[in-house]
């Protein structure tokens, strides 16, 4: 199927202004910023057509075009990056079966989770949104739970039925579990990815769709789906040894130069 890769990128977040332009120390001790990370991540992925990176900010448009990578403007208004991934497939004319939101946030994502997560929403015909899910293990668990302890927003959790389709999604740490866990012990939690991938039909209904109260509370765009009682099939991906995080916070840069150290990633 034609896979597009697009990668959302905003110079004002609330949380982290500037985020997309944070110098990211890799094993080298060469500094990229966080979007050519993340740019540099969609390249090793195998079967996709296409990958842009989608901004409203000229300051993320020229040091993108300065590694090498296609830029598509969007608009101001963009709430969310499902909202800008849909303005970006518009504004290039459609023309792919499959699109995918690789969020500049997640330089550590690896290939074959947007490769398994493809796979999995092209063999379920009635899928129009998938995203990955990871098991926790107890030492992701302690990070999640450490998070939240510090009164820091971190990583979502997921929880979803027999079949895969998504039943919440939440900043919070759920589903609750009062046990301890050895830290290579599976958990019963789920890390959300944050990655997407769409139909064109579902990415270009979206944006028509109002936010609703659980997507304003949790700050979490995939519930606008859920709202409109749209199914998000969850994807389970493999670690395979392989630490993941997001940089949700400034205090997570030195996590993450820290994994891209271990990982050899220059």
């Amino acid at each position: 199927m034609s896979v597009l890769i697009v990668i959302p990128a905003r110079y004002a977040s609330s949380r982290f202004p500037g985020k997309p332009l944070v110098p990211l120390r890799g094993a080298s001790g060469q500094e990229k910023n966080l979007v050519q990370r993340a740019w540099e991540a969609a390249q090793g992925v195998s079967g996709v057509e296409r990958a842009v990176i989608a901004t409203d900010d000229s300051r993320i448009r020229a040091a993108a075009e300065a590694f090498g990578a296609e830029v598509v403007m969007t608009s101001e208004t963009c709430a969310n990056g499902t909202e800008r991934v849909a303005d970006a497939f518009d504004r290039l004319g459609g023309g792919h079966e499959i699109v995918v939101n690789l969020q500049g946030d997640a330089p550590l994502t690896p290939a074959w989770f947007i490769e398994d997560l493809v796979a999995g929403l092209a063999a379920d015909p009635v899928a129009e949104v998938a995203t990955p899910v990871l098991r926790c293990d107890g030492q992701g668990l302690s990070a999640l739970l450490e998070d939240r302890h510090a009164g820091r927003v971190g990583g979502t959790t997921a929880v979803f039925g027999w079949d895969r389709r998504a039943l919440y999604f939440s900043k919070e740490v759920i589903p609750y579990t009062g046990q301890s866990y050895a830290d290579d012990a599976l958990t019963p939690v789920f890390h959300h990815v944050g990655v997407y991938a769409y139909r064109p039909s579902a990415l270009a209904a979206y944006p028509r769709w109002e936010a609703g109260p659980l997507e304003r509370l949790e700050g979490l765009e995939q519930l606008r789906f859920l709202e409109r009682e749209r199914p998000v099939l969850c994807v389970e991906v493999e670690a395979r040894g392989r630490p993941f995080w997001e940089l949700n916070n400034p205090e997570d840069v030195p996590r993450i130069e820290a994994m891209l150290a271990m990982l050899g990633i220059a």
